[in-house]
C-alpha cells in the first residue's frame, strides 16, 4: 500500500533505493531510470499526481513502474490483476507483455485465472501445497487432468477463439451432464426398451360381432 499523498513520481523513485547508500547518493542516473520507468508504463502524464486519486489499473501501471526502476533483468508481479476489472486485467497484461517483447525483461508473476495466464504466458509452472504438479507450455499445462488436480475442479478444455490457448470451462454441481437413463423394468423382471410407448389401441379389443 502507498503512503498516503505520496506522489507517482516520489513513489516510482522508491525503486531507486536498492541503489542509496552511505556513499551513492541521489545522481542523473536515478532520474533518468525514474523517467525511463514512467515512460514505459505510460505514466509519465500521471507523475505529479497522488497515487491515492489514480483509478485501479492505473495504481498497477504505476506499481509495475517502481519495479522496472530498479532496472534488473527480472521482473517478480505478485498478482497484478487482482481487483481489477476485466477491462484493466487485460490492460496491465497487455503492458507486461510489451515489456517483456521490448526490453527482453524476464517476467515472473502469480496469476489465479487460468485462462488469462494460458494466453499471455510462455511457460507455465501449475502447484499445489508447495509442490509443482506440471510445468510447460500452456497447451501442455492447462488440461482437464491438472486442473483437476490442482483446484479439485471438473471441467473441459476449448481452445481460445482469439488467442489459439486452451480455455477452461467449469463444470460445476448445477451444469453437469445429466446421468444416463437407467432403463425400466417391467413387474415381471423382464426388461422394457427405453423409449418405447405402446399404443394405446392396441390394448383395446377387437369388437365382437353377434350372430344373427
Amino acid at each position: 500500500m502507498a503512503p498516503d499523498g505520496i506522489s507517482v513520481a516520489d513513489l516510482v523513485g522508491r525503486g531507486r533505493y536498492p541503489h542509496q547508500g552511505w556513499f551513492r547518493q541521489w545522481t542523473p542516473e536515478d532520474d533518468e531510470a525514474v523517467a525511463d520507468a514512467l515512460e514505459a508504463t505510460d505514466t509519465l502524464a500521471l507523475a505529479d499526481r497522488t497515487v491515492d486519486e489514480l483509478s485501479g489499473g492505473q495504481r498497477q501501471r504505476v506499481w509495475i513502474a517502481m519495479a522496472l526502476a530498479q532496472r534488473t533483468g527480472i521482473l517478480l508481479l505478485d498478482e497484478p490483476t487482482t481487483f481489477l476489472d476485466v477491462t484493466h486485467q487485460v490492460e496491465v497484461l497487455d503492458l507486461i507483455t510489451d515489456l517483456n517483447r521490448r526490453s527482453g525483461t524476464t517476467v515472473v508473476m502469480v496469476l489465479h485465472d487460468l485462462n488469462l495466464a494460458a494466453r499471455y504466458a510462455d511457460h507455465l509452472i501449475a502447484m499445489r501445497d508447495g509442490r509443482i504438479v506440471a510445468a510447460g507450455p500452456p497447451a501442455a499445462v492447462v488440461t482437464r487432468e491438472t486442473v483437476s488436480s490442482v483446484f479439485d475442479l471438473e471441467c473441459r478444455i476449448i481452445e481460445d477463439p482469439v488467442s489459439g490457448t486452451p480455455m477452461v470451462i467449469p463444470v460445476g454441481r448445477h451444469h453437469s451432464p445429466p446421468a444416463p437413463a437407467r432403463p425400466q423394468t417391467s413387474p415381471a423382471g423382464r426388461q422394457q426398451a427405453t423409449g418405447y410407448r405402446p399404443n394405446p389401441q392396441d390394448a383395446v379389443p377387437a369388437p365382437v360381432e353377434a350372430a344373427s
